[in-house]
């Protein structure tokens, strides 16, 4: 596993799969898209597809950075670490709002960044005493949402919700 994880193209196939997995129990398979192109030429590790709008989701993450942080071994070397990882994610947020929020192509105004990890996902989400950025808020300010697997569980079975609703209501009509 180790060797995997160190491979930055296997890592991101893992998350991917991770993600296919997830959509796969959850949402039925023409309600989403794996690995759907752009007409910009940019691939999206997932697209969520509504009656007339889209979800993109990215699911790469920044692991090199966190690995670094856990074997830190003093404080002031976990809070240098901190600094750089906040820095990778908040290029990746940047790279997500760019890429993939396209409302002109049908997304919604906002995209989801998979972080296939809680651990990693905590790190990202919390603001530590001392740090001078607060990636939720960057991340909400430029509407990318970063979700675990288990908030992107709860998240999908919102969707599928509103997605029986939506379909009870055409019988209906």
């Amino acid at each position: 596993l180790q060797n995997i994880l160190s491979s930055p193209k296997l890592r991101g196939q893992m998350g991917e799969h991770s993600l296919g997995n997830l959509l796969a129990n959850i949402l039925p398979a023409d309600t989403y898209e794996l690995q759907h192109t752009f007409k910009n030429g940019k691939i999206v590790d997932a697209l969520i597809k509504l009656d007339n709008h889209t979800v993109p989701i990215d699911a790469k993450f920044p692991l090199p950075a966190f690995e670094k942080i856990t074997k830190a071994e003093t404080e002031e070397e976990k809070i240098r670490l901190r600094k750089s990882f906040h820095n990778d994610v908040i290029k990746h947020i940047d790279k997500i709002a760019e890429q993939y929020i396209l409302p002109a192509e049908g997304t919604l105004d906002f995209a989801m960044m998979y972080i296939p990890a809680e651990n990693i996902y905590y790190e990202t989400i919390v603001k530590y005493p001392g740090d001078s950025k607060d990636i939720v808020e960057i991340s909400l300010d430029k509407k990318v949402i970063p979700v675990s697997p288990n908030l992107l569980f709860t998240y999908l079975s919102t969707i599928v919700m509103g997605l029986n609703g939506l379909q009870i209501e055409k019988q209906a009509a």
